[in-house]
């Protein structure tokens, strides 16, 4: 419990909570409201921002993703893509678990892992290709044609190049 008497997760706090907290200048937190990277869940009718915990915790994934690299722009699209591709998600640096490498986000969501942007796929479960393999179902003929002319590049290359599968919106 707080000095307010809520726990954390149930309180709103003030702009200058947020910045004492987060690390955040005030002209920071203003400039993401207002741009929409993320904004505040409460305003007073006096236009005074109150931040909830899911705020905070939306402010500290975009604050890492921008030390990590990634430009605001790129969070601001990812976000706009994420809520396009999983409809259910409605704030996604709060309720995701958003990885950044370069200028890339990735997500992780039910067990997968995608880019934010283009939905594109970056991991897929080996043993299930096995599996397909196994159970009689013919190679593509892209997977053919490696298979004929050889390795175009190194292994390690291959298993990091991320899968052409897109994720669909389910709605």
């Amino acid at each position: 419990m707080d000095r307010q008497g809520a726990r954390p997760s149930q309180r709103t706090f003030r702009t200058h909570e947020v910045v004492e907290i987060l690390g955040l200048s005030r002209r920071q937190l203003q400039y993401w409201a207002q741009t929409d990277l993320v904004q505040p869940s409460v305003t007073t009718r006096g236009g005074h921002h109150r931040y909830t915990f899911q705020d905070l915790v939306a402010l500290r994934a975009a604050r890492r993703l921008i030390d990590a690299g990634v430009s605001v722009q790129r969070i601001r699209s990812s976000i706009q893509a994420l809520r396009r591709l999983l409809p259910t998600v409605t704030r996604p640096l709060a309720e995701l678990v958003l990885v950044a490498t370069g200028d890339v986000v990735l997500v992780f969501h039910e067990g997968a892992a995608f880019e934010a942007v283009s939905g594109q796929e970056w991991v897929f479960p080996v043993a299930e290709l096995e599996r397909e393999i196994e159970a009689g179902h013919p190679l593509g003929a892209t997977d053919e044609a490696a298979a004929r002319e050889g390795p175009a590049r190194p292994a390690a290359a291959r298993a990091t190049r991320p899968a052409t599968r897109s994720r669909k919106s389910s709605a």
